[in-house]
């Protein structure tokens, strides 16, 4: 029988790991973006693919509140 534990899976990273970088980028609309860089040979890759995916999502919920008012739902297709 399996024992079955209860806990959080979340692990707060309030500074990025040392195999992630930040670049800004000028795209060819003219726009300046902010790009994260993953070091895919670096020991901490899966602690900086969780960091940056971590970033991504809570982005995607906050423009999805700023358009739709809500931040669990996709804004609809026009």
């Amino acid at each position: 029988m399996a024992k079955v534990i209860f806990g959080s899976l979340k692990r707060r990273l309030r500074k990025a790991p040392a195999s992630v970088g930040k670049k800004r980028v000028t795209t060819a609309a003219g726009e300046r973006k902010t790009v994260f860089t993953l070091d895919a040979n670096s020991p901490s890759f899966e602690d900086g693919l969780q960091y940056v995916f971590a970033r991504n999502v809570a982005k995607a919920r906050r423009d999805n509140k700023r358009i739709a008012g809500v931040a669990d739902v996709a804004p609809r297709k026009r």
